[in-house]
């Protein structure tokens, strides 16, 4: 069981990541979601999904913290700010780099919950049923987000949206 956590770290990290926007923060929620984890282990039911187990408590303590800060406007609002642009890396075609940076603006625009439910679909690659338990939402609800996020996305994306070339 332990084996199983220790690799699903680097995937755990990316979640932290979008949800805190920054990657010290990230790697804070990521030790505090295993602390947890591991004092809760008797709780975890054999058979499930760890990746949902481990989403679901660090979704539960990001807002957690946002709330006993009492500055939850202020975290969400930090949360839905883009980060920094992706750097340019020397090995990258700049078209592929202009195109990594308006997928990131895009992605960035959408709202956080619509947001949240891609990112657990489509690059954290769970099933919409493992990211309604993270979600703490029906299966209809992540697939109707997932559906506004790409929609939104194309609209961006496309020849008269910002991001559109």
């Amino acid at each position: 069981m332990h084996g199983e956590m220790l690799s699903l770290l680097p995937q755990l990290r990316g979640f932290a990541r979008f949800l805190t926007g920054q990657a010290a923060a990230a790697d804070d929620l990521v030790q505090e979601t295993v602390l947890r984890a591991l004092g809760a282990l008797e709780q975890f039911t054999p058979g499930s999904s760890m990746k949902a187990w481990l989403y679901t408590i660090a979704r539960n303590l990001f807002y957690e913290q946002a709330r006993h800060r009492r500055r939850e406007r202020d975290v969400m609002s930090d949360y839905a700010r883009r980060p920094d642009r992706l750097d340019q890396e020397s090995g990258n075609a700049e078209g592929e780099a202009d195109a990594l940076r308006d997928l990131d603006g895009a992605i960035w625009q959408l709202s956080p919950l619509l947001r949240e439910a891609l990112v657990l679909v489509g690059v954290q690659e769970m099933t919409y049923a493992e990211a309604a338990a993270v979600c703490g939402v029906t299966v209809g609800t992540i697939k109707a987000r997932v559906s506004r996020a790409r929609a939104q996305i194309v609209d961006y994306m496309g020849p008269g949206g910002p991001g559109g070339r």
